[in-house]
């Protein structure tokens, strides 16, 4: 089932979360059976699973102000789906995420900022389109095949 929302992060005014401490932790797509032999039956019962991670954020006065009235007024404190961009290994775009619970926050930071923590929900992990496992050498390779098409053969 494909999920989607058209509630945006507003980049606009407030800065991307940061790096330090971001880790993504996924759901299993497992199932795992124990046999009386002391064996054991696995298989694969999701093929969309969701993935966790603690995120943090460092806001000014007012930037501070934007988040908290964000939060309360268009994601009903936490509770909507919404897009925001993060970096990850196949690259910064926007992911479908949700708040787990209210954040943590604010906490004075150098005396400037203010921090902000909290722990989301990626509706996926993020992953490389289906089927490019089977094509390793695309993805070790993908810096020269973008390079190629769009420096080498750009449109005419």
């Amino acid at each position: 089932m494909a999920m989607n929302s058209n509630i945006f992060y507003p980049t606009k005014y407030l800065p991307c979360p940061l790096k330090d401490g971001f880790g993504l932790k996924p759901v299993s797509p497992l199932r795992r059976t124990n046999l009386t032999s002391g064996r054991a039956r696995q298989r694969r019962v999701f093929t969309s699973t969701p993935s966790a991670t603690d995120i943090q954020w460092l806001f000014d006065d007012k930037q501070a102000q934007v988040f908290e009235a964000w939060f309360r007024d268009v994601i009903k404190d936490g509770a909507l789906w919404f897009n925001m961009p993060l970096l990850t290994p196949i690259g910064k775009k926007n992911y479908l995420c949700r708040f787990t619970d209210i954040y943590e926050g604010p906490t004075p930071e150098g005396g400037l900022y203010w921090r902000f923590s909290a722990n989301i929900e990626l509706w996926e992990r993020p992953l490389p389109p289906v089927d490019w496992g089977n094509y390793p050498e695309l993805l070790i390779g993908s810096d020269i095949i973008d390079i190629a098409i769009n420096r080498e053969w750009p449109l005419a």
